[in-house]
Parts: structure tokens; sequence; C-alpha cells
């Protein structure tokens, strides 16, 4: 062997990511042609999975990458489901243009409020997320032609602008919260690619050794907040144009759409990409099973979520990880040794 021939190189990608992506482009396929081969309830609890791995997603990219744990981000979903309403109400607007603007107007919004809480540290600032998740609820339910406390319900004739059948539009809804869950996830595994994304995981690991090296730890962090919220936002427009009714109280209620998502995030594994997709298989296939136990089943889920931080602290995938060293959506850099 010559000193000249290569005998390491660098890679981002490993036989399972490349079986993992192959595998995911024939399950994606698969869900595309749902509308042909599931039934109509099937379809909704899809379109409920892929929203839910939408918000976990965003939410373990503020928490476990970011280190913005929020318990108000309910703010946005609701945000998000409120301008849908408005903008096709009182501004005509068709409710498939309206989602990307309800994100547009997520990230306008999140602008102050990244600015204000940003001033906040550790619990006070999960509080101020919640509070402004509060405020944002009250103002709401204070417009009365949105229906003020008990909402509204989108017109008929909106709702037949997106489709001239029933079938029709519940295919259109179920391919867009498929688009938006794959959306997010392109998104974020970019971001996590870029320089941004190794800023982030430098300042996970160290605020202060990031700080050191020249990292803007302000910037990264505002940057990824108002990310989060814009794609927040259209997820929300998403959630209730499925819904078709939108009320304060279900909008912006911080069981569904940030108890919940904390407990995806934290079973599945914070601070990974593949821990929001195993935890809302987890949580949909316990509520599935569970659901009719009334009160007991959010106990379980209790009980559930405490077993996996006491055994699991990383959570299923992140333990999984840890000990088999697996990656399906890898993003650091390795020096792989090339065969001869």
């Amino acid at each position: 062997m010559t000193i000249s021939q290569k005998t390491y190189s660098i890679s981002r990608t490993s036989k399972a990511s490349r079986t993992a992506a192959l595998v995911g482009a024939l399950v994606l396929v698969g869900l595309i042609a749902a509308p042909w081969w599931a039934g109509r309830a099937d379809m909704r609890l899809l379109s409920e999975m892929f929203l839910y791995l939408s918000l976990a997603c965003l939410w373990n990219l503020l928490a476990g990458y970011a280190g913005l744990v929020s318990v108000g981000q309910q703010a946005f979903v609701g945000f998000g489901g409120y301008m849908l309403f408005a903008l096709a109400i009182f501004a005509g607007v068709s409710p498939l243009v309206a989602i990307p603007l309800a994100g547009v107007l997520g990230v306008v919004v999140a602008v102050p409020v990244a600015l204000l809480i940003f001033r906040l540290r550790g619990a006070y600032f999960a509080i101020g997320t919640w509070v402004i998740a509060e405020v944002f609820r009250l103002s709401f339910a204070q417009v009365s032609a949105l229906g003020g406390g008990s909402g509204t319900s989108l017109p008929v004739t909106i709702v037949k602008e997106m489709a001239s059948s029933r079938s029709m539009r519940e295919a259109t809804t179920y391919w867009l919260a498929l688009g938006m869950a794959v959306l997010v996830l392109c998104v974020i595994y970019a971001l996590l690619r870029s320089r941004n994304g190794l800023a982030l995981t430098a300042i996970r690991d160290s605020e202060l050794a990031s700080q050191s090296f020249g990292i803007d730890i302000w910037r990264t962090k505002f940057v990824v907040y108002v990310i989060t919220a814009g794609l927040t936002a259209m997820t929300g427009a998403l959630i209730f144009l499925q819904k078709l009714r939108i009320s304060p109280d279900a909008a912006f209620s911080v069981n569904d759409w940030t108890a919940f998502v904390i407990f995806i995030v934290v079973i599945g594994g914070i601070g990974t990409l593949e821990g929001p997709i195993i935890g809302v298989i987890l949580f949909f296939l316990l509520r599935e099973t569970l659901s009719d136990l009334g009160t007991t089943y959010l106990l379980i889920l209790g009980v559930v979520a405490i077993a996996v931080m006491l055994k699991a602290p990383k959570g299923l995938w992140g333990t999984f990880r840890e000990r088999s060293g697996l990656e399906l959506f890898p993003l650091a850099r390795r020096v792989i040794k090339n065969k001869t």
C-alpha cells in the first residue's frame, strides 16, 4: 500500500441509516396511498399521529437541543388555529392558503414574545411560556367575532372550498397532516446538520464552553424559538382545520398540546430525532388500548412516564442508541476505515 492511498474517510451516513432511509421512503409511499387502502377512522387516527409527531419534534428541538423547556407551546397551537379561522372567515382566504399564512403570523408574534421571555431562565422561563399561553387564551376569549369563550365553527361554504366531496376533503386534510410531519422532520434534520445545528449541540453540552468558542447563544436560541413557533402555528391551523371548530379552551389546552407532547418526547428519547417517532407510536398504542378506562388511563400514562424516567432517563430510543450506537438520522461526522 502506498502513502497516497486513502485508508480512512469521513462520512455522516452508515449502512443502518441508508437502510432506514429506504424503508422510510417505502413507508412514506404507503402512507401517501392511505386514502385508497385505509378506512375513514384509520385516516383520522393517522392524521392525529402525524400532527402530534410534528408537535413532539418541535418541542424536542426546543427542549432537547436548545435547552428551552417550554410548557406553553399551546399558545402557538391555538394562535395558528384562530388565525386559520380569522383569515378564512373575514379575509376570504382559502383554508389551504391560510395554513402557511398562519405560520408566517406565528413567526411575527414569536419575535416580541421571545424578546420578553428570553429575559427569564430555567423554571422561570417555563412558567413564563405558560403565562403567555394563558394571555393568548384570555385574549381570544374576548373576541366576540370568533365566538368569544364558546368558540365558533368553520362555515360550510368555506369547508367545501377545499374539495367538492367529503371523501376528497378527508383525503386532503390527511395529506396535509402527513406533509406537515415530513416538513417538520426535514426542517429539523437540515437545521441540525447545519452550522446552527452544530452550535445547538455545543450549547446543549455546555453553554459556558460554547460562549468561550464565540457561539452567539442568544441568537441561536432565538432563531430556533421563532422557527418552532411558526411551524407550531401551522400545525395548530391543521389541527383545527380537521376539527372544523375552535374554542379558547380547546385551542390553548395545556393538557392536549403540551402535557401529552412532553410525555411523547420523554418516553421516546429527548434530544434525538428518532425519539418522538417512537414516543408517538407508543402513546397512541396506550391511548387506543386504555382510553376506555377513563381517568385510570391518565394514571397509567403517568406510571409509564415515571418508570421510563427511572429506568431509562434518556428515553427508550436514547437508551437503545447509547448501548448499540445505532442512529437512523445521523448528524455527526464519523471517521471510517476503508476496506483494503
